[in-house]
């Protein structure tokens, strides 16, 4: 300790014993305090790392309440979950630590579901340029609207979603977790359709014929979702869906279905404004004490 003994006789060290240096008890209790100043503090640090004798009189001086505390802070730090980037991300842009934890909680904003969902249109995509006969892609079409509905079935509820009970007693109403994990997932699932929208450039417009018809089947699962619960309601609204789409199919014969012409396009614009309206009105009854299917209930 050759930088200590340089400092002997001054308020940074006491006298020698044996030939060995230690801290002043006086700047012990500083440095117990945090009131030890460089470059005492630093000379005290590195004397405490070799020397039993200052560690053992430093925890004499200290408060112990004050130790137990700062003990428990640290574990408190330690033990803490780390955010993931998604959360990190979130929280960056302005999203409040709770809404972003509950955001990155959400089954379907996984790395696993999104690429599920890559798959499925990758294939969806390959299917449909292979079958370039029709002047239709009506096999994309017909599932693109699906993606979403199946996206929020997976969002929010007791069934689906293991953080459940952690959205359960979030200081956030039950309707507007629904809705903000709903824009979550419609966005990453519109995003990849449109996408893969792009990959039809052959068909123009018609490509994007799945949008207004995934607005009108999502909008209608949610509003139909208090009364028959977050999986019978999407489950229901898609077998319609498909229903549609199969006696559209044989009614057109070769032509346009009629969910992807003008008229139609009309209906489901249509359709998607009702159901959002309806959902406005039974907003009340996302609550968990009345929500289908609650475990428990």
């Amino acid at each position: 300790m050759s930088g200590m003994s340089g400092m002997s006789g001054t308020s940074g060290t006491s006298g020698t014993s044996g030939g060995a240096w230690h801290v002043a008890a006086d700047d012990l209790r500083a440095y117990a305090r945090g009131e030890l100043a460089p470059p005492l503090l630093w000379s005290a640090d590195t004397h405490l790392v070799t020397c039993a004798r200052c560690r053992a009189v430093l925890a004499e001086t200290g408060d112990p309440v004050a130790l137990d505390e700062g003990w428990e802070r640290l574990d408190a730090e330690l033990d803490a979950p780390r955010p993931g980037f998604m959360e990190s991300a979130l929280t960056r842009f302005g999203v409040p630590d709770h809404t972003a934890r509950l955001l990155a909680a959400t089954p379907v904003l996984r790395l696993s579901w999104l690429v599920a969902v890559v798959a499925v249109l990758l294939t969806t995509v390959a299917a449909t340029l292979s079958v370039r006969g029709s002047g239709t892609p009506t096999l994309f079409l017909a599932l693109a609207p699906l993606l979403p509905v199946a996206g929020v079935a997976l969002s929010y509820g007791p069934v689906l979603d293991p953080t459940f009970e952690m959205a359960v007693v979030s200081p956030m109403h039950g309707f507007r977790l629904l809705m903000v994990r709903t824009l979550a997932v419609l966005g990453a699932v519109l995003g990849l359709n449109g996408l893969a929208s792009l990959a039809l450039p052959g068909y123009g417009l018609l490509a994007a014929a799945w949008l207004l018809p995934a607005l009108a089947l999502t909008a209608l699962a949610l509003a139909l979702t208090p009364r028959l619960g977050p999986v019978l309601a999407p489950a229901l609204v898609a077998g319609a869906w498909v229903g549609l789409l199969l006696a559209a199919v044989r009614q057109a014969s070769g032509e346009t279905p009629a969910p992807f012409t003008a008229p139609g396009q009309g209906v489901a614009a249509a359709v998607a404004v009702l159901a959002t309206l309806l959902l406005h009105g039974v907003r009340d009854r996302f609550d968990v004490g009345r929500f289908p299917g609650r475990r428990g209930a």
